[in-house]
């Protein structure tokens, strides 16, 4: 008999300013982020290809979102992925601030090269 897989587990690493989804124990997939003031700019998901078609980045996402929610502070979302989510998910419109272009020129400078 195999074993059933163990539920997918998402947690924030704040040293690498991300968000990872682990499957198994393995890192499956991560969001990435800076924090500018009391926002957590989203500039990059990504899911390994093993792990594809799995609806990991939607789970990885609401839930790294939800966490954002729970401390306090707003989503830019400047990933396109976190973007569209944002778009069938206005449950998270009220906490969600606009990509400006002064933002995109910060997150520039804030990310290294």
């Amino acid at each position: 008999m195999t074993q059933p897989a163990a539920a997918p587990a998402v947690q924030r690493v704040d040293a690498r300013h991300r968000y990872e989804i682990l499957v198994d124990g393995m890192t499956a997939g991560l969001t990435a982020y800076r924090d500018r003031d009391d926002q957590r700019v989203f500039y990059h998901t990504e899911i390994e290809d093993a792990f594809a078609g799995q609806g990991l980045a939607s789970l990885l996402v609401q839930q790294a979102l939800t966490d954002v929610r729970a401390s306090g502070k707003r989503i830019v979302p400047v990933c396109p992925y976190v973007a569209k989510f944002l778009k069938k998910h206005d449950e998270f419109a009220d906490i969600t601030d606009p990509v400006t272009p002064e933002l995109l020129q910060w997150l520039k400078t804030a990310l290294p090269r």
